[in-house]
């Protein structure tokens, strides 16, 4: 029932920006957090940015005053704006959204497919 959708990877040259979407569709009865999450090459995936439905941000230092995190509770998506881009920044990049299917049911972290970011020397 629940789909959790990336978009707006691509190739840029450092220095350059470009602006992640993540769509969160489905019956879901309310959703959490949601965050950011990048997996470079042969490592591990880690945490980007993140963000609470009341607004609370996180992201660690490498990336903070680079990117910007961003949610449109009425329409369920999750924005990542990524300026100054550098070829650290390759990964492919994942939105993640914690919901809950009804008001008896837990709550579960969702995944998206991901979307491939690379950027050139």
């Amino acid at each position: 029932q629940v789909q959790v959708m990336e978009s707006g990877g691509g190739l840029v040259q450092s220095g350059g920006s470009l602006r992640l979407s993540c769509a969160v569709s489905g019956s879901i009865f309310s959703i959490g957090a949601m965050a950011w999450y990048r997996q470079p090459p042969g490592m591990q995936r880690e945490l980007v940015a993140e963000m609470s439905s009341a607004g609370t941000t996180n992201s660690p230092d490498s990336v903070k005053v680079r990117f910007t995190i961003s949610r449109d509770n009425a329409k369920n998506t999750l924005s990542l704006q990524m300026n100054n881009l550098k070829p650290e920044d390759t990964a492919v990049y994942y939105c993640a959204a914690d919901v809950r299917l009804s008001v008896r049911s837990g709550w579960y972290r969702s995944w998206g497919q991901g979307t491939q970011v690379t950027v050139s020397s």
